[in-house]
């Protein structure tokens, strides 16, 4: 097992240096990817994460969904809770605002009038840092996806979104961290039967 914290650092400094357009041009390989899947067809609610920083970018993944006729929330971050709250959106231009460390989030009304349950969502589309062979997923530390994940969409599959530069043999996890069904980079799809 490779040194997580150590390799998290580097991999995130590799992702911040990528260039917007290479970012962008992988990004769209992995969004046409996604769209392609038989396990997103056959989704009718989705979770979706909004791109921070070098992430995935997702803008247009969350527009085409909405554009099928999927329900897709996205994650308000509360933060005194520690945890996650979906809310449906209709339009990334008009419901999103920056919310916890500047991260797109709905406007304040629609928590109110379209949060959803957890138990409603099919699939959860996850951010991270570092991604394993095994399905094996790190995030930024918070671990509010994967208490999420455990606790408020169990059933619900789990596919992370990943440039092939944050995925690793191997990483040393917790017990905490939740394991993903499916990883998704530009470059090839990793899957994991769930046990």
């Amino acid at each position: 097992m490779i040194d997580s914290s150590i390799t998290r650092k580097i991999t995130l400094a590799a992702r911040d240096c990528l260039s917007s357009s290479d970012r962008q041009v992988m990004s769209d390989r992995i969004c046409k990817k996604i769209l392609l899947l038989d396990e997103i067809q056959s989704s009718e609610t989705l979770f979706v994460s909004v791109a921070f920083r070098s992430e995935v970018e997702t803008a247009l993944l969350i527009k085409e969904l909405l554009r099928q006729g999927k329900k897709v929330a996205v994650p308000v971050t509360l933060v005194a809770e520690k945890r996650l709250l979906p809310v449906l959106i209709c339009d990334m231009e008009k419901d999103l605002v920056p919310g916890y460390c500047s991260i797109p989030e709905p406007r304040r009304e629609l928590r109110a009038s379209n949060a959803i349950k957890g138990s409603t969502i099919d699939t959860i589309l996850v951010p991270g840092s570092l991604f394993d062979e095994q399905g094996g997923r790190m995030g930024y530390g918070g671990g509010y996806y994967d208490r999420f994940m455990a606790n408020e969409a169990p059933s619900a599959r789990r596919i992370g979104l990943a440039f092939e530069i944050q995925v690793v043999d191997a990483l040393s996890l917790q017990p905490h961290d939740v394991p993903l069904d499916l990883i998704v980079t530009e470059k090839r799809l990793i899957r994991r039967v769930r046990s």
